[in-house]
């Protein structure tokens, strides 16, 4: 059975149960609290809160989907037989329908009947209950009608309870299902919602959470031995054999599992920075471009092994096709910009291998901030060769370095360059304050507009603002078209002219992070900080353009600004551009 028909069997099978076929959403989630999609009960979280109506939008409290998932605490478990990055979980939800009962006899009768996988390799884990919440005996006798008791086994609240999807949400008791003793599905029954302080209350009503590891179910099917010999990964594999003349499976499997999971998470916007999800895409290319080459496919790009990736999805909604021009430019200007100082690095490296015993916090900083490696890529190296890292030393070589970087530079204002004087705002006269304020908000926009056109890759990374003009420095690999410039420039008027309020509102540092708000993941911040949001408050929920923490001053309302206009643009360094703009 093809990949392509396992998942055409899981939807159909569901379909005829009452369930509505909702599509992935983006590896990019709504959920400021994370980073990245890591489960398919993520974009489902409102409906199991009772905060959105199931039958208002799937016309019953039923729904399954295939979700694109990517987990990065199994980046450094990658190479094993059955560890991944970036997956699939195929999944099957209940808001406030069908409970234990039917979610098990449908996961017994979906193995036995529909992936025709014999009863004898089947067997089940169930919550054994501790001081807070009892022994799961409904699952364990619903388990019982199919598998013999020794194949039903007891479990702690650490493999047995589930959730929540980010620091507090709904969870609850979980079945673990096991195929020759290899985890394929986790049915999780959603009965608590689970706060901060790890508190438990009841949920206002039950529902079902079930997500099947797509590619292990796969390897199950087919009878392969891993994953990577499944129709999802062959391809793949088979092409980096033949670059490289390597059978090395470890350095293979690296290699495959993080190229596709890159073509993924470019696919869905994200682009190489050194901050959050940008960060973990540059480390995933940088890993493997080094793996490659240590494979000897020196000569080998990466991009062409996207080539292989995306025909595997053809048959997805997914969002790849048409997409491998733009997936294989990014990933080959990151790993040339790598690759230039990775020979140099790799000198260094050998001779440290050679005449030390340990990696230095100096040498690891110096691996880290002068040759690119990301500092993940470094423990991995010295891992392999029987060597530790001295981390704390790394840790005081960075923050010596931060703070050098800081050094007699003058107090910013709200982090765009304005330059304070007694907390005034440097000015020589009441017009040049009105200009710059002018500037600031239109700032604020400018680099909404570009994340918007770009990508949500984009993050700010410096900018200084006269009375003449804005200059805003980005992280971002190239050179922007004509084209998108010109959208970036039109955004921008289009919130001008939309009238848009400008809002200021105190919260804690804390709560303005989880609403959204952009931020210098490098700046220390307050306990109480002021957030900028710019948008319609009038309707229900407000259209937010821009929302910013802040030090101000703002216009009260974007039609104050004036026209936008960017006036030149040009790179400052490796992964980093300079837009200059007015208005007038």
């Amino acid at each position: 059975m093809s990949a392509s028909e396992l998942r055409e069997k899981f939807l159909d099978f569901f379909k005829e149960h009452g369930h509505k076929i909702v599509p992935s959403s983006s590896l990019i989630p709504d959920d400021p609290s994370v980073l990245l999609t890591t489960a398919g009960m993520q974009q489902f979280k409102p409906y199991f809160l009772g905060k959105a109506d199931p039958i208002k939008d799937f016309g019953g409290k039923r729904a399954t989907s295939i979700q694109k998932c990517f987990r990065t605490s199994d980046i450094d478990e990658v190479g094993d037989e059955s560890h991944l990055t970036f997956f699939e979980m195929l999944g099957h939800f209940s808001f406030g329908d069908y409970f234990k009962k039917e979610t098990i006899a449908w996961t017994y009768e979906l193995l036995t009947e529909i992936f025709n996988i014999a009863p004898e390799r089947i067997s089940a884990t169930v919550f054994a209950g501790d001081e807070k919440i009892p022994f799961d005996k409904e699952s364990y006798n619903a388990w019982a009608e199919f598998l013999p008791s020794e194949r039903i086994r007891k479990g702690s609240r650490a493999d047995n309870m589930w959730g929540p999807a980010g620091p507090e949400g709904p969870c609850g008791a979980a079945n673990e299902v096991y195929v020759d003793n290899l985890e394929v599905a986790t049915l999780v029954f959603m009965e608590y919602f689970c706060a901060k302080d790890q508190s438990l209350t009841p949920l206002p009503q039950k529902g079902v959470d079930v997500g099947w590891g797509f590619e292990r179910l796969a390897m199950i099917v087919q009878g392969t031995k891993t994953i990577f010999e499944t129709d999802l990964f062959e391809p793949i594999a088979q092409l980096i054999k033949d670059n490289s003349g390597s059978e090395d499976v470890k350095g293979i499997r690296i290699v495959a599992d993080h190229v596709r999971a890159a073509t993924f998470m470019i696919a869905d916007g994200i682009k190489p920075s050194n901050t959050d999800r940008g960060y973990i895409l540059r480390r995933l290319l940088r890993r493997a471009r080094y793996y490659y080459n240590s494979l000897g496919a020196y000569d080998k790009a990466l991009g062409e092994l996207v080539d292989h990736v995306v025909p595997i999805y053809k048959e997805t909604n997914y969002g790849l096709n048409g997409k491998i021009p733009i997936i294989d430019e990014i990933i080959t200007s990151e790993e040339m910009t790598f690759s230039a100082h990775l020979g140099f690095g790799k000198k260094l490296l050998e001779k440290i291998i050679k005449n030390d015993g340990r990696i230095s916090g100096e040498n690891a900083f110096l691996l880290h901030s002068t040759y690119g490696y990301p500092f993940e890529l470094i423990l991995d190296i010295a891992k392999e060769n029987n060597m530790e890292v001295d981390e704390n030393g790394f840790q005081e070589k960075q923050k010596a370095h931060q703070e050098i970087s800081r050094a007699g530079v003058e107090k910013k204002f709200g982090g765009h360059g304005l330059l304070l004087d007694n907390g005034e705002l440097k000015a020589a006269n009441e017009e040049e304050l009105k200009k710059v304020t002018r500037l600031h908000t239109a700032t604020h926009l400018l680099q909404a507009a570009l994340r918007k056109v770009l990508g949500e890759g984009v993050k700010q990374a410096g900018s200084d603002i006269t009375a003449e003009r804005t200059r805003f420095d980005f992280t971002f690999e190239r050179k922007l078209t004509d084209e998108e410039i010109k959208k970036v420039e039109d955004s921008v008027n289009f919130a001008i002219s939309q009238k848009y309020d400008v809002q200021k509102k105190e919260m804690p540092h804390e709560d303005a992070i989880k609403s959204g708000a952009l931020h210098f993941f490098k700046e220390k911040y307050p306990p109480m900080v002021n957030v900028y949001s710019v948008g319609n408050f009038k309707t229900d929920p407000p259209e937010i353009f821009s929302r910013e923490l802040c030090g101000g001053p703002h216009v009260k309302n974007t039609s104050e600004i004036g026209r936008f206009k960017i006036l030149k643009q040009e790179p400052v360094g490796s992964g980093l551009r300079r837009l200059r703009a007015t208005v007038y």
